[in-house]
């Protein structure tokens, strides 16, 4: 049965500017992807309220907030944290209804993440160094040099669909922890979470005008007017590169800065000497995780010849073993984030099978005699046989799909790997230690995983190459982007 603790069911989503929960005069549908029945009502801000809500940033970075020490602003960012967790079910009730995604990885990622995002950038800006340095010079002078970080102002945050509270909290937290204030944009397809967010500061006594949520669409909508207002000093965006170099197109005319987490065509290069039975096992969660449907998801695997009829062979059992279903049922896997998605990803299937694949498992839709049947379910998929120029290989599909081709020498693998318009993240399957190192350095990606996926250190750089995106998050790459150096020289 369908989970019906749902903690917006039956009521509206709304905007939260300059402390309220503001209603629109336009709604739109949440629409549950499991069957397809409308969960809530959502408020669409219109150019107005979107204005408003940069406006009270601007206000309250002259305010109580911009008055606040370090310290304090990082006390009240563990209150936010504390009140997630206080809120946990709800949280997690909200992620798996806006998305389908498996109960098993909204309780142990989804929300768990969204509560450290705020503990870790909380802790890592208070113990945060800046540079000083004496100056002594021929002439006899002498100068003290230091630098401050100051708050860039009011960043406009856009967060994708497929990690909802995840993605969202780590571009909100460290903007929060370097002082900024925050005008947040979630996507149409999952408003829920960050509305409950909104909740959380409101309760934990973030002051007006810090965090504020806007509903909406993209283009000629809210995104598009909020990313246009000149009163916006910074732009971090997730999602498709499309819509990434739309964004910087608007921002260009302002010069101002901005981080975009985009697209991937992840690869992952499995040797004849990995530990089979772990590469299965991680390849498995790196193309099927969240359906597919995670920018670090690997779509392109090359496997050593010795290995790669056992290697396919073992993954195409592993696929039909997934359970997809209702994800409070405990399946593995849950539907894709709309109908409308599916679409595309059927697509993608039918062109494989066009472009000469082999449809190795897989390639259609599940039938449930069920509501289930009205979700956007698909079924996991694994191609072979196509050539390297073929559309569904170069082509970033979002979804539970992969497709896998032999090699014969490292320097092919690395080869095919980086022959991509996408540079992300990459996976290597090997036992030999030196071939590891010399293989990820290699890579033309932001991220190389060795005999593992999704592994994820906070303080580290997240960020790709390519078509994959500009700048790095994540540890001191955040603080950096999420603020702005001065130089202060004092003759002594």
């Amino acid at each position: 049965m369908t989970n019906t603790a749902y903690p917006f069911a039956q009521r509206d989503i709304l905007n939260y500017v300059d402390g309220a929960f503001v209603a629109g005069d336009v709604h739109f549908d949440n629409v549950n992807p499991v069957t397809g029945a409308v969960a809530a009502r959502v408020s669409q801000a219109d150019q107005a309220l979107v204005d408003r809500a940069v406006a009270a940033g601007r206000r309250a970075l002259k305010g109580p907030w911009g008055k606040m020490s370090q310290a304090e602003r990082c006390k009240l960012l563990v209150r936010v944290a504390e009140g997630i967790e206080a809120r946990f079910d709800d949280f997690a009730a909200a992620e798996i209804a806006d998305t389908g995604k498996s109960l098993h990885q909204a309780r142990t990622i989804d929300i768990p993440r969204g509560a450290a995002n705020f503990r870790a950038f909380a802790a890592m800006a208070e113990a945060r160094a800046m540079p000083s340095f004496r100056t002594d010079l021929p002439d006899g002078r002498s100068a003290i040099n230091y630098a401050v970080a100051r708050p860039l102002g009011v960043v406009a945050i856009i967060s994708p669909w497929n990690l909802p509270l995840l993605l969202m909290t780590w571009k909100v937290a460290p903007a929060l922890a370097c002082g900024n204030v925050v005008v947040v944009k979630p996507s149409e397809e999952t408003p829920s979470t960050a509305t409950l967010l909104a909740e959380v500061m409101d309760a934990a006594g973030v002051p007006p005008g810090v965090f504020n949520l806007v509903h909406g669409f993209g283009a000629a909508s809210t995104g598009e007017w909020l990313t246009a207002n000149p009163d916006i000093d910074a732009i971090t965006f997730t999602g498709e590169s499309a819509t990434g170099g739309a964004i910087m197109r608007v921002a260009a005319a302002g010069v101002k800065p901005v981080s975009f987490e985009l697209g991937g065509k992840n690869a992952a290069l499995v040797f004849a000497d990995c530990d089979f039975d772990e590469a299965i096992a991680g390849t498995v969660r790196s193309v099927f995780s969240n359906c597919g449907q995670v920018c670090l998801c690997t779509e392109r695997i090359y496997v050593e010849r010795p290995i790669f009829e056992r290697f396919v062979k073992a993954l195409a059992e592993r696929a039909e073993a997934l359970t997809i279903g209702d994800p409070w049922s405990g399946a593995d896997m849950g539907p894709l984030i709309s109908r409308g998605h599916r679409d595309k990803v059927l697509g993608y299937y039918d062109l494989a099978r066009e472009e000469g694949a082999t449809v190795v498992t897989g390639g259609g839709v599940p039938s449930f005699d069920s509501a289930l049947d009205q979700g956007a379910f698909v079924q996991p998929t694994i191609l072979t046989g196509l050539g390297h120029d073929a559309r569904c290989v170069r082509e970033e599909i979002f979804g539970p799909v992969c497709h896998i081709a032999p090699f014969d020498t490292e320097a092919e693998a690395i080869e095919l790997a980086n022959d991509s318009d996408y540079g992300l993240a990459a996976a290597i399957w090997t036992r030999d230690v030196g071939r590891a190192h010399r293989v990820a350095g290699q890579m033309e990606t932001g991220i190389v995983w060795v005999n593992e996926w999704f592994l994820r250190d906070l303080r580290t750089p997240f960020g790709g190459m390519k078509l994959s995106g500009i700048g790095r998050e994540g540890g001191e790459a955040s603080l950096s982007f999420y603020s702005e150096p001065t130089n202060i020289c004092v003759k002594l």
